[in-house]
């Protein structure tokens, strides 16, 4: 079957070709499980018979002759966004493509500076980790062609690519371990914003592990001015001030750097942890703050958050024609420590 021009075979050309749609030839150079045999063997005859070739270094220069990614994360103060950098760049680097990298140290307008710098910078494709929608940032980027995929923040249906950990399932890991533990009163100490996607999820997966208990275990929050050490010392602080039968004996915090400056100031106020309160973070960022107990918290396996998405990334560089946007979840794990392992119930 003829083309219409002598310009390269495109992915329509060999889905028009083979007589199926341009996601199903995408699904064969993606995805061949998901195919059956013959149509599969369809496929990859009208592939080698119009001369296709799918390269993603090719395409990538296609656009500009970029070989550069794009990496924008929150906040690199945190080494779950340092491991997303090293997931990512290694996975870029077998493609023989280099990794950019910006933080944004938990600014949105820095953030929005960071995009139109790698926009201006003509970059192939953008990674990008935000804590809040972006999708006006995003807009910028697709109209000149170039794909976005993001990095723990779910979008929704659209049109963009994500590889996020199950946040709810964080903060659900994190509440029924310390109900576990034998905690009866817990309380999540969250960010000034409650409306970020990562902390409102971990709260009610939190909220879930609760509710399980009907009613034995109860739960409150607070809200701190940001994510850092001090506003973790400033919760303890106001914690530490209430007497001990209404104090919570059980404290999930929305990232561990937050949990390194609460324990730090209940231990200087005399209150025992773990002994008489189980404290524990939420991100497995070993940048926090050292403690005298080493630290409970959740894995988001980011190098797995990285590599995944610069794997996404590349298919929709190397074939934006037939690529299908995706949602990836990566399961996040308990790592137990002092901060939870020492929980005396009943220790007031």
């Amino acid at each position: 079957m003829p083309r219409e021009s002598d310009a390269p075979p495109k992915l329509r050309d060999v889905a028009r070709h083979a007589g199926v749609s341009m996601g199903t030839v995408s699904h064969v150079l993606n995805h061949p499980d998901k195919v059956s045999p013959r149509t599969r063997d369809r496929v990859r005859e009208s592939i080698e018979a119009l001369g296709f070739v799918r390269d993603a270094n090719a395409s990538s220069l296609a656009g500009g002759g970029s070989r550069s990614i794009g990496l924008v994360v929150i906040d690199l103060a945190n080494s779950m966004f340092v491991d997303v950098a090293l997931g990512a760049q290694q996975t870029a680097r077998e493609r023989g493509l280099n990794l950019l990298l910006a933080g944004s140290q938990d600014d949105f307008e820095l953030q929005a500076a960071n995009v139109d710098f790698f926009d201006e910078a003509r970059v192939a494709g953008l990674l990008l980790a935000p804590m809040r929608d972006s999708s006006e940032q995003i807009q910028k980027l697709r109209k000149r062609g170039c794909p976005v995929v993001l990095v723990n923040y779910d979008p929704g249906p659209g049109d963009d690519c994500c590889v996020v950990v199950d946040n709810e399932q964080v903060g659900y890991i994190a509440g029924r371990h310390l109900i576990d533990e034998g905690c009866e009163r817990l309380l999540f100490v969250g960010g000034v914003d409650p409306s970020l996607q990562p902390v409102a999820l971990r709260r009610e997966g939190l909220r879930r592990a609760v509710r399980e208990t009907q009613g034995v275990v109860r739960f409150e929050e607070m809200r701190v001015a940001d994510l850092t050490e001090s506003s973790g010392a400033a919760a303890a602080e106001r914690i530490a001030a209430r007497g001990p039968d209404t104090r919570p004996d059980g404290v999930v915090a929305v990232t561990d750097t937050l949990a390194a400056g609460f324990i730090a100031e209940m231990e200087r106020r005399g209150i025992d942890v773990p002994g008489e309160m189980a404290v524990m973070g939420c991100d497995h960022n070993s940048t926090a703050a050292v403690t005298s107990v080493t630290l409970t918290t959740v894995s988001m396996h980011g190098e797995s958050l990285g590599a995944a998405a610069m794997s996404l990334l590349l298919e929709e560089i190397g074939d934006s024609d037939g690529h299908l946007h995706q949602r990836v979840i990566v399961e996040p794990h308990l790592i137990r420590r002092g901060s939870t392992a020492g929980f005396r119930r009943g220790a007031e």
